[in-house]
């Protein structure tokens, strides 16, 4: 990779692998974007940041509400879009996320900056474990979802050492995946693992013009704002 010029100094961010044990491999770990590309508004075909729109799932009892929300944060010198996850288990709030992302205008990738986290007891916030936010404490932003789909994509969506070090691999780009939402076709099939946990990682499924459909715990129920 060549190196900035002054000149552009100002408007490039570049990271690099961080070094772990055994190495980063085929895990793409190294990202460079141009500051002025980068927006707090806008549509990858796999991951949606207009305001408003709002997905619900279920798992039983339980419930998670995703929205993006009318509010941006300024992080490493990016402004990013906040996008809220509220958790419910047997009825309680359990955790309230505000994850912070941002696009590039012309790949269309979506880059991960971080989140805060409030961890709730008893309606009482009791933590705020997994927070980070990219260029405090050594952390990194991550690839969140490419804007070109290929299979066989590896890719860090979280670098920040010892917090949260997730990775995703492209395993499908064209399955069929239905839930109580309904029936999507042309989705792409992620595994995400982690360089900092052991487990056999998590199989996500994401619908073209809707984003998250499917994970371990959850299925899509509704979508709002389209």
């Amino acid at each position: 990779m060549k190196k900035a010029g002054k000149s552009l100094a100002v408007v490039i961010i570049s990271i690099c692998a961080f070094a772990w044990p055994g190495g980063s491999g085929d895990w793409r770990a190294d990202f460079t974007v141009n500051k002025k590309d980068l927006s707090a508004t806008g549509t990858n075909p796999y991951f949606v940041l207009t305001p408003g729109f709002r997905l619900y799932y279920e798992k039983g009892k339980d419930a998670l509400t995703t929205t993006v929300l009318n509010e941006t944060k300024l992080i490493d010198g990016v402004e990013t879009r906040a996008v809220e996850d509220r958790e419910i288990k047997n009825g309680q709030l359990v955790e309230l996320t505000h994850d912070y992302y941002a696009i590039d205008s012309n790949t269309k990738d979506v880059y991960y900056f971080g989140e805060d986290v409030d961890v709730y007891k008893n309606g009482k916030i009791v933590g705020h474990e997994g927070g980070w936010l990219s260029g405090v404490n050594g952390a990194k932003f991550g690839m969140m979802m490419p804007g070109t789909i290929q299979v066989g994509q590896k890719f860090y969506q979280e670098q920040a050492p010892g917090v949260g070090m997730d990775r995703a691999e492209v395993v499908a780009a064209a399955d069929t995946v239905t839930t109580p939402g309904g029936t999507f076709k042309n989705c792409v099939h992620m595994k995400e693992t982690s360089a900092i946990e052991k487990g056999g990682g998590e199989h996500k499924w994401y619908a073209p013009g809707i984003g998250l459909i499917k994970d371990p715990e959850f299925l899509l129920t509704k979508v709002d704002g389209k």
